[in-house]
């Protein structure tokens, strides 16, 4: 599943008119502002489908359906992304608490956060926002 064989990908850059004329208000508010769902809303917290997980944003191959798992937390969640340099993580303090942000290392989009409680082999959750993501069904 997880492979530190590729390059690091290559930086996506638009301006924030740019962003917004791409993505809908949503998903400007998750990936661009920070921002979140409301637990259980989104389209993919309860996709068991096969196939792969992209940045909305960007398009960045991010996990695969065999990371995903159902962690109870609202969010669709996986234990490891796609590959090593898909995600960047990031301290994050906001609201009083310490977390770890995740975002996409291609173009920066706020994705969610990772969690030390998930199940093996990682032991992590990445708990990422439906709305950040796009997912393609696998090839029959």
């Amino acid at each position: 599943m997880s492979s530190s064989s590729q390059e690091t990908p290559e930086k996506v850059v638009k301006s924030e008119a740019e962003w917004r004329a791409q993505l809908t208000p949503e998903q400007y508010h998750i990936l661009r502002e920070k921002g979140t769902e409301r637990p259980f809303t989104g389209a993919l917290e309860f996709n068991h489908e096969t196939g792969d997980y992209h940045c909305a944003g960007c398009g960045a191959l991010l996990f695969n359906s065999g990371a995903k798992f159902d962690s109870g937390c609202g969010w669709p969640s996986f234990v490891i992304p796609a590959d090593s340099k898909a995600v960047a993580e990031h301290e994050d303090t906001t609201y009083g608490m310490r977390r770890t942000e995740v975002t996409c290392a291609r173009c920066g989009g706020h994705l969610g956060h990772v969690f030390p409680d998930g199940p093996g082999p990682t032991g992590l959750r990445y708990c990422i926002n439906s709305g950040s993501l796009t997912f393609t069904h696998a090839e029959k």
